[in-house]
């Protein structure tokens, strides 16, 4: 525990403008981020005697090693700076709102020449007609199927448009009734841009002229005695219907707005979001935080306020529960025209109520979860710590595994816990080549030692604010790896080369689930029903998996490389547009030097170079299938591997 004495700056050279502060711990990482109004005013009271202190003010504090401050212009510049940096470096004692997933969203692409509708939680580009976000995918995946059966809009990626395009027959949708198919003419462009704009009119809140008109053909249908015509049809209609009951009216006015209501104790807090569009609920969404530091309710709206608008656009209205402590900053950063406010009475008071009670239920839930969960995880680092002898639990573990086919496309990964829960930001991927991919040992070793490297040389402050390896540089409490004795000593020989001995070593050996340390003839065999064999468990299964994601996806870039790839002069577009024309790389083989001429960007010189290394290759190959006939065995010629002898 570090004295605040050590390390306090002299009151004098602290400037008394607006700025932000960071402090850091004795490894130089960023345990907390704050902003002021005045920053020696701010940063003065975290230097007072620690019995007057907050509690979690005085961990945070003893915990640090040193302060530093950056002056800004204005108020809103130190508030979208707090919210950057605390992005940016996931300070342990300040309050974060994150829920680990992003949120789903139905997009019209309104901007292309022939619009596609498709679900995404990915940014949308200008032009498109954005929808929700949506708690849950399936709920959008069943309101989109149901939509598409009145308003047939292309859905497909561009891939599959094109392809049937150049096939002259539309994909299965197609058949089926969910697309009009303008990839092959039943519709046209215009047509089907007037249908886009329906489906996008639909769903935003204009819903009555569409059922009244669908109703009306029905009747039609019906008197007309085409019955078959009025069963669609109805069908029809109850789809939309089906829709409609799934964003009923909850406002009356039509009002866009976004209702966040918070519920907290002293420990946590929760925040739920109703994004509210033409008066009807268009999505939601909810966080859970710890409260690490002494923010009040005013800090957390602040805090949510600033999470939900720091990078995407505010609705008209913003309605709170309470307003947060800097009202002005936080309206400037939201924009000059949005209506922040408390209501005080009508349906929206009602409506906000009814939020605040979504966050108490979260919290209540989020609570009994936590309540077992860290129970477990702190039963599973104690009883670790305990078998492998540490001097304390090892609440930052780092877990290594090596994965190949036959020896090739050789990589590593490394997965992050923190306090027994994954920490997937900071996970790492290696490739291994050359003379450490010859075997295990030897990319292990080559994998530790690239890892251990920058444990030793961490980034200045200046580059850690560049990013440069700023979690990267963070010392793990134990390094696990997945294997026995060879790999935990490949890795010895890393920390011995290095001269690393302040961090834990060990390994675990898939067969009966044992625990390796160095030098040691015997493992150390944890009980079948400890907590802490549960969490090595996870950590190897989880460095495998992320392992085996990142070989197969390695391993399939090499097996989808063209034999077009290396021609000198022949860049993407070139490729795409023989690809075009002759399909497939054994038609540009056999077409003649004229005809690979013809296709746009191609001269008689290329098409020859082309040509010819076409050729080449496919000699190569040949001469590579005689001589694995002469061995008796076949090769996969993408990756080497032997198939069959």
């Amino acid at each position: 525990m570090a004295d605040p004495a050590t390390y306090r700056p002299a009151t004098g050279t602290i400037p008394t403008r607006p700025g932000v502060y960071r402090f850091r711990d004795e490894h130089g990482r960023v345990i907390y981020v704050g902003k002021a109004k005045n920053l020696r005013q701010r940063l003065v009271n975290y230097f007072q005697d620690l019995a007057v202190l907050h509690e979690r003010t005085r961990r945070m504090v003893t915990t640090a090693a040193s302060v530093e401050w950056t002056v800004v212009g204005t108020e809103v510049e130190a508030l979208t700076l707090e919210y950057t940096w605390i992005k940016e470096f996931d300070p342990r004692f300040n309050v974060k709102f994150r829920d680990d997933k992003s949120y789903p969203y139905l997009v019209i692409t309104m901007g292309e020449k022939v619009p596609r509708v498709h679900i995404t939680r990915r940014p949308r580009a200008k032009g498109d007609r954005t929808f929700g976000p949506y708690p849950q995918v399936g709920a959008i995946r069943e309101t989109l199927d149901l939509m598409l059966r009145v308003f047939p809009i292309r859905s497909c990626t561009a891939g599959v448009y094109r392809r049937a395009e150049r096939a002259g027959r539309p994909c299965l949708l197609g058949f089926i009734g969910k697309c009009a198919a303008p990839c092959v003419g039943d519709i046209s462009e215009d047509e089907h841009r007037r249908l886009a704009e329906q489906f996008a009119d639909f769903m935003a809140g204009n819903t009555s002229k569409y059922t009244r008109r669908i109703e009306q053909q029905m009747k039609g249908a019906a008197a007309a005695m085409d019955y078959e015509t009025a069963a669609s049809l109805r069908d029809d209609l109850k789809a939309l219907n089906k829709v409609m009951e799934k964003n009923s009216v909850v406002l009356s006015d039509a009002t866009d707005a976004d209702l966040v209501g918070l519920a907290q104790d002293e420990l946590e807090a929760s925040v739920q979001v109703f994004h509210v569009r033409g008066g009807r609920i268009r999505g939601q969404r909810g966080w859970t935080a710890e409260i690490l530091d002494e923010s009040t309710g005013p800090d957390l709206i602040e805090r949510a306020l600033t999470t939900l608008y720091a990078e995407s656009p505010a609705p008209k209205e913003v309605l709170v529960p309470i307003l947060p402590r800097n009202r002005e900053q936080v309206l400037e950063l939201m924009g000059p025209r949005v209506d922040l406010r408390v209501p005080q009475r009508g349906e929206k008071k009602d409506l906000l109520l009814t939020v605040g009670e979504n966050a108490t239920e979260a919290l209540r839930l989020h609570r009994l979860k936590r309540t077992g969960d860290l129970t477990a995880r702190t039963k599973a680092l104690e009883d670790l710590g305990e078998a492998l002898d540490l001097a304390e639990p090892p609440l930052r573990i780092e877990c290594f595994d090596i994965s190949h086919s036959h020896g090739t496309n050789v990589v590593g990964s490394q997965v992050v816990f923190e306090d027994g829960l994954p920490k997937k930001s900071e996970y790492r991927r290696y490739a291994v080549s050359g003379e450490a991919a010859r075997d295990d040992t030897a990319s292990m070793y080559d994998v530790i030692s690239r890892r251990l490297k920058h444990h030793l040389d961490p980034p200045e402050p200046a580059e850690e604010e560049q990013g440069r390896y700023r979690r990267f540089a963070y010392p793990p409490s134990l390094i696990l790896v997945d294997g026995g004795p060879p790999q935990v000593a490949a890795a010895q020989r890393a920390f011995d080369d290095l001269g690393i001995t302040d961090i834990a070593l060990a390994g675990i050996a898939k067969r009966l689930e044992e625990i390796w340390l160095p030098g040691d003839d015997y493992p150390v065999i944890l009980p079948r029903t400890s907590e802490a064999l549960f969490l090595v468990q996870r950590l190897r299964d989880e460095a495998h998996r992320f392992a085996i994601t990142y070989h197969r996806s390695k391993r399939g870039r090499a097996m989808q490389a063209s034999a077009l790839d290396g021609i000198p002069g022949l860049g993407p577009a070139r490729r795409r547009a023989l690809l075009d024309r002759f399909v497939t790389v054994s038609a540009i083989r056999a077409a003649s030097e004229e005809q690979l001429a013809e296709v746009d960007g191609i001269g008689p010189a290329l098409a020859a170079q082309i040509a010819l290394a076409l050729r080449s290759d496919q000699e190569d190959q040949a001469q590579a299938v005689q001589e694995d006939g002469e061995l008796g065995v076949t090769v996969d010629m993408a990756t080497g591997e032997i198939l069959d002898r």
